[in-house]
């Protein structure tokens, strides 16, 4: 069965086992700015975002239609800037300029890979992106590009996991591959708590009851309302956005059942 004809729930049934072609065919992917800095713990490391590139030239490759949001807090964060007394509002204007300056050095990246990519940018500034339209972006889509979602949605107060929600509807992608440094969705942090349990498979209601961290309350409750199923994986394990496209087993998967 062709993955344009399936349902969400026999793309997500299908995750049973592995198959031998993608069961998605566009998909979102959710990249932390903190995926950028590598070790360093700040800023954008090279190899780290050249590393990333390769991942998703791989998948590319598939046939897959490949949309991307990155983040920006390996540069600024807005809501985390208290301490500098800055406007909510204006530090939230800061950390969208902040995804720009990621989603610059990954379309450099990928293209020296060989990708056509495209950054679109949810706030204007033609001389280093392009304004996003939706119907361009799908258009970029089916043409084979790799297209980046930059400056979330261009408005303070809504996360880049927000703005991975929302573009996800826009275009009509089949699946969320929200990419973390953490194996799956945990009933606590794994990094903190021993023994930490991972739900391999976990509903958008349980994730909001349970408070778990795994994108804010409005990104899940737009994916609840529009059954946007969210794969929730390690980045740091290579060939995990492969795999996840093609329906193996891994991390953990949000859907309303």
């Amino acid at each position: 069965m062709p993955a344009d004809s399936m349902s969400d729930d026999d793309r997500t049934s299908n995750r049973t086992g592995a198959s031998s072609a993608p069961i998605y065919s566009r998909i979102v992917l959710k990249l932390s700015g903190e995926s950028f800095q590598g070790s360093e713990g700040f800023g954008i490391d090279a190899q780290t975002v050249h590393n990333i590139a390769r991942e998703v030239k791989e998948v590319s490759d598939l046939g897959i239609q490949m949309a991307i949001i990155v983040g920006g807090g390996n540069i600024f964060r807005g809501a985390r800037q208290k301490s500098l007394a800055i406007d909510r509002a204006t530090g939230d204007y800061m950390g969208m300029l902040a995804t720009v300056i990621n989603g610059l050095a990954l379309q450099d990246a990928l293209e020296k890979q060989g990708v056509t990519t495209r950054l679109l940018s949810a706030i204007d500034m033609a001389q280093v992106a392009e304004p996003f339209i939706r119907r361009r972006a799908m258009r970029h889509l089916e043409k084979g590009r790799v297209v980046i979602f930059a400056a979330g949605t261009g408005n303070p107060y809504f996360s880049t996991d927000t703005a991975a929600a929302l573009r996800a509807m826009e275009i009509k992608a089949h699946v969320i591959l929200k990419a973390t440094r953490v194996d799956g969705i945990y009933d606590a942090d794994p990094e903190k708590v021993s023994g930490a349990k991972m739900f391999e498979r976990i509903t958008y209601l349980d994730v909001i009851q349970k408070g778990l961290a795994v994108m804010d309350s409005t990104a899940i409750s737009l994916c609840m309302d529009n059954r946007m199923p969210i794969i929730i994986f390690n980045m740091n394990t290579p060939g995990n956005i492969r795999r996840a496209v093609m329906g193996e087993k891994v991390g953990s998967t949000v859907t309303a059942d």
